[in-house]
């Protein structure tokens, strides 16, 4: 494999179908993207285990919205780690890349470096937002925090929010080729069976936790015979194949699917975005009367905001933010 084509697939999702399984599938890798994503903050280790997760599962899921503006997934719970967020924005162009922004808040005097990331969150939900653009009515669906993986919250979500018998396989940390850099390097397999008219449910409820649905409680026949295949064939996937530089992701998935005739369509690029400027700061803050500016303003006269996802500092003088101060200007006093 040359360098050139090991590039090539770093920072991509590439969708692909097994025709024969009736099932649809992501592959994604992020490297540079995730290096970017976790630059931006100086998180603990455990709290960066848990955005690389979830921004690997956001650009898996991601692929597979008919999406116009954005994706959204949330995470929060009652434990040190209080919330992972998660942005996938559409790409602008028909060849440009999707971006994708993450962000945590943890409260570090509670973290324990003993206990495994995702134990950190405790009791909460899943969430998944999709805001389609201006005019349309956004759509979120929530589901509680299940299974011993943020993938696995995902898995649950799909098969309560939408019946679709949902499974990611993902691999994500450090690594440092010989002479460079140590870097992110993340990689996974999203499997999805096939939309359904009338999805398939044996009994009342389901049979995980709580009653929640799993892939067994939604498929029946010739399709859970597919899906419990398609699966075995994807335990058979080592993590350097998910993450390592040397394997491309069209080598994968004939060596792992190809007796159910896998077939894969454009690879769509990622990247690190923000969407944050001072202009979407000024509008968040036109709900707010001069009385509440006031109390925003800093002793040097000024309001101040942070990006909790890129860090972007922005500094405003008080008398042009809210709603009063946009009526003086319209009235020609401002």
């Amino acid at each position: 494999m040359t360098l050139g084509s090991q590039i090539a697939w770093d920072d991509t999702v590439l969708p692909f179908q097994l025709d024969i399984s009736d099932i649809r599938g992501r592959t994604a890798r992020l490297d540079g993207t995730l290096d970017a994503i976790l630059a931006q903050h100086n998180y603990p280790p455990q709290i960066e285990a848990l955005v690389a997760e979830m921004a690997l599962l956001t650009a898996l899921i991601g692929q597979t919205v008919k999406l116009r503006w954005k994706l959204s997934l949330q995470v929060r719970g009652d434990g040190p780690a209080r919330l992972i967020a998660t942005d996938y924005y559409a790409p602008e162009t028909e060849d440009g890349p999707a971006r994708i922004r993450a962000w945590a808040s943890y409260d570090e005097e509670r973290l324990n470096a003993a206990v495994p990331p995702f134990e950190l969150i405790g009791k909460g939900y899943f969430a998944i937002l999709i805001d389609q653009g201006e005019g349309m009515t956004p759509y979120q669906g929530i589901t509680p925090i299940a299974g011993s993986s943020l993938a696995s919250c995902a898995e649950t979500y799909f098969a309560q929010s939408e019946q679709l018998p949902t499974r990611f396989e993902l691999s994500f940390g450090r690594s440092q080729q010989p002479g460079g850099p140590e870097t992110w390097r993340a990689g996974g397999v999203m499997l999805q069976h096939m939309p359904k008219a009338s999805p398939f449910a044996k009994g009342d409820g389901g049979s995980a936790d709580g009653g929640l649905l799993t892939a067994s409680d939604m498929l029946d026949g010739e399709d859970e015979e597919n899906w419990s295949r398609a699966n075995l064939l994807l335990d058979t996937v080592d993590e350097l194949e998910l993450i390592g530089p040397t394997v491309q992701p069209t080598d994968l998935l004939v060596r792992l699917f190809h007796e159910e005739t896998p077939r894969v369509f454009d690879p769509q690029p990622v990247r690190f975005g923000c969407t944050c400027s001072a202009e979407r700061v000024r509008e968040s803050l036109s709900i707010y009367s001069d009385r509440d500016i006031g109390h925003m303003t800093t002793d040097d006269g000024i309001v101040t905001a942070d990006c909790q996802f890129c860090g972007a500092h922005y500094e405003f003088q008080p008398e042009t933010l809210g709603f009063e101060a946009e009526e003086r200007r319209r009235d020609g006093k401002g």
